[in-house]
């Protein structure tokens, strides 16, 4: 990755949409070369994809909640199990595994028309292997990726 690669990440990061000739443009490319410059990136896997930023209003205005959860063991069959069974959680948006007290961070979205209760009761707890739950509730938030 050189110099114009970096120009062109930049670029697409902040937003994703533009056309090949506005990007070109931004990074001193024509705009087949800066097109195939982005094929090139993500073929190479620096580009994973690109996706449209909702406002919360679209999302339905959901509230965040950051939960650490501990399993009843480390064994792998039982990681494998919680983890093959988040995916196919909507409510969650990250899950990290993670070092210290918890086994792993994760980020939920719970839309205004529901309930914390009932997805803590229906769907993170019936997730398998789950020993433990500890809930945070956000107040604001400051900060988001870009």
């Amino acid at each position: 990755m050189d110099s114009i690669d970096s120009k062109i990440i930049a670029q697409l990061g902040a937003d994703s949409g533009m056309t090949s000739e506005d990007l070109g443009a931004r990074v001193g490319l024509s705009p087949s070369a800066a097109h195939r410059r982005v094929k090139a990136l993500e073929q190479q896997g620096m580009i994973l994809g690109y996706r449209a930023r909702l406002s919360a209003a679209a999302r339905g205005n959901p509230s965040t909640m950051f939960v650490s959860v501990t399993l009843t063991d480390q064994r792998q069959a039982t990681m494998m199990a919680f983890e093959l069974a988040l995916a196919r959680t909507a409510q969650v948006s990250e899950a990290h595994l993670m070092s210290g007290e918890s086994d792993y961070l994760l980020k939920v979205l719970v839309r205004e028309d529901d309930s914390y209760e009932r997805i803590h009761r229906e769907v993170l707890s019936a997730l398998p292997g789950v020993h433990r739950l500890i809930t945070q509730f956000t107040i604001r938030t400051l900060a988001t990726e870009a």
